[in-house]
């Protein structure tokens, strides 16, 4: 299995807090990022999806260096834990927006609009508004959104954080359907061991600012000897 994103000695300061991310991502598995509140998780995703610009260090993708890109530029879809819906657009304009800011859309794009939300099993909704869906139903949309960009890498901040546990699991088996499907690499940052452990090829563990560990979920799971992973994973309670 190839790299789909190497982090190579990337630094960054938010105030007092400073971070430095060393990792290689393999390609087409699904990541869990996961470590303590705080630890720097989000920061991490950002830096990939280009909303915050390293200070030093290299990011790159399939070698090539993507961290002075802009963030539309870069090869990746990003999913919120609040899925990020325009509320005064229906849901095939917010959908659309992936494809084309300006909306140019053509009859190709607009097959693929109603193919995205099909395989989302949201066939028909394309006039409905935000606030008449579920929280479920409006991450599903976010999904959908994400499918039309066609981006290589999907990045996940806690998209399921606010849903209840059911629609959680459902939502965690629509995801990796959705990755079958297409083969991407997906990053998904959770605070839930647990999830990161049903749902991830793969995984990092975030400690203080950096990455203490990253290796395939079955090493993962067992803590890799290293101390705040199992305490984090709870592998030394009685």
């Amino acid at each position: 299995m190839t790299d789909a994103i190497e982090m190579r000695g990337v630094t960054l300061r938010l105030g007092q807090n400073g971070f430095l991310f060393d990792c290689a991502l393999p390609e087409g598995a699904v990541i869990g990022v996961t470590g303590a509140s705080g630890a720097g998780k989000s920061t991490f995703l950002n830096l990939l999806a280009g909303f915050d610009m390293a200070d030093g260090g290299r990011i790159l993708f399939r070698g090539k260096d993507i961290g002075r890109q802009h963030p539309a530029e870069r090869p990746v879809s990003l999913v919120f834990q609040d899925s990020n819906l325009f509320a005064h657009l229906d849901v095939f304009t917010n959908i659309g927006l992936g494809i084309h800011p300006a909306l140019k859309l053509g009859n190709a794009d607009r097959h693929a609009i109603a193919s995205a939300l099909a395989k989302v099993g949201l066939a028909g909704f394309e006039k409905r508004m935000p606030a008449t869906l579920s929280g479920g139903e409006r991450q599903r949309v976010a999904f959908a959104r994400a499918l039309v960009r066609e981006r290589p890498i999907l990045l996940l901040d806690e998209p399921f954080a606010a849903l209840d546990p059911s629609l959680r699991r459902d939502m965690a088996g629509l995801l990796l359907a959705m990755h079958r499907d297409s083969g991407n690499t997906v990053v998904i940052v959770s605070h839930d061991a647990d999830e990161i452990r049903r749902i991830a090829d793969y995984a990092i563990f975030i400690d203080h600012g950096s990455v203490a560990v990253a290796a395939p979920i079955d090493r993962f799971s067992t803590g890799e000897d290293n101390a705040a992973l199992r305490q984090f994973l709870r592998i030394d309670e009685s």
